[in-house]
């Protein structure tokens, strides 16, 4: 065989091969059955089906890649190609996300995700992309609420003295400053523990984390504070991501996407119907009266529209106006 024939048949062979495979990990610090790691799971599923097997992401359930801070630092480093992370982490890249969580922002999850998914969240994004971590998709955690192993927390002065685990988040620190509490920032993965052993009074999260995680099991009482929103951003690494053909780029962001309808779904389902479970493992619910909890955080509007004013009042509007319709 002549080198021209040898050459031709070379390129036969290996447009005739499929392309490499490639596998990812998604990390996100949920357990098992959490809204976040069914949608996670339904992603990687997505992008297999529809890469044929090209593209495989596994998924670390329960912090088993990197704790959600960790994984911040992996996303920007390419190390780690994409996570169902937390709002209060990405607010340490990205700190114009944590304003999502500014005290009775949203009334309900149909509000933030309007906001979410317009100009405001847009603008959000693209301070993310400037820090290398791509939002493929807004995802929900939930509204979130405080409990505790002393007491119902009916009024702010109710939380004076109490130490209450959060996230590494400066706007869910300062909520709970102007409440009185002392705030004690924590990784989740390590928040079970902390709370059995008294090392924390309290905490605070969605319903549905403190279901998935068992956390109602060693804290009695739980406050329907509503004291903030929590997105779920769902994050890639730009590098990563850079690195991909525009047809897998384009089915990896539709993965994402449809895998947040079912993550949000599955949140607005579990916000409604926990209360009773969570009643019946023995656990005190308790309304609260919203105004003195708002009156008491006006400070930190004040001191984000200080740093923020454009973004801050932007967002303010949106809500305005999402909740009116």
């Amino acid at each position: 065989m002549n080198f021209r024939n040898i050459v031709a048949a070379v390129m036969v062979s290996l447009c005739a091969s499929p392309l490499a495979a490639q596998t990812f990990q998604l990390s996100h610090s949920a357990a098992s059955g959490n809204p976040k790691d069914t949608a996670s799971l339904k992603f990687a599923e997505l992008v297999k089906e529809r890469t044929e097997g090209r593209i495989t992401v596994e998924v670390g359930t329960s912090s088993q890649f990197g704790d959600d801070a960790e994984s911040i630092t992996n996303i920007r480093l390419g190390t780690i190609a994409f996570s169902a992370n937390a709002q209060g982490s990405t607010s340490g890249a990205v700190p114009e996300i944590g304003l999502l969580g500014l005290p009775f922002l949203f009334q309900d999850l149909k509000q933030a995700e309007t906001v979410m998914d317009g100009p405001v969240g847009d603008k959000i994004a693209a301070a993310a992309e400037a820090q290398g971590i791509l939002i493929l998709a807004w995802w929900n955690n939930g509204i979130r609420q405080t409990s505790n192993s002393k007491k119902p927390i009916l009024v702010p002065g109710d939380l004076a003295g109490l130490k209450i685990r959060t996230p590494p988040d400066p706007i869910t620190i300062d909520i709970f400053t102007a409440l009185g509490a002392s705030p004690t920032p924590m990784a989740f993965s390590e928040l079970y523990i902390a709370l059995q052993q008294g090392v924390v009074d309290g905490q605070e999260n969605p319903l549905i984390n403190i279901h998935s995680s068992k956390l109602y099991e060693v804290q009695p009482f739980i406050s329907n504070t509503n004291h903030k929103y929590e997105a779920t951003p769902f994050l890639a690494s730009k590098i990563v991501f850079d690195s991909l053909s525009a047809e897998d780029q384009k089915i990896i962001r539709d993965a994402a996407v449809e895998a947040g309808t079912l993550n949000r779904k599955m949140v607005h389902d579990q916000t409604e119907s926990l209360r009773g479970e969570l009643e019946a493992a023995g656990v005190k619910f308790n309304d609260v009266d919203p105004a003195p909890f708002v009156a008491a955080t006006q400070s930190v509007y004040d001191k984000w529209r200080a740093q923020y004013p454009e973004l801050v009042n932007e967002l303010i509007a949106a809500a305005k106006a999402a909740g009116a319709k």
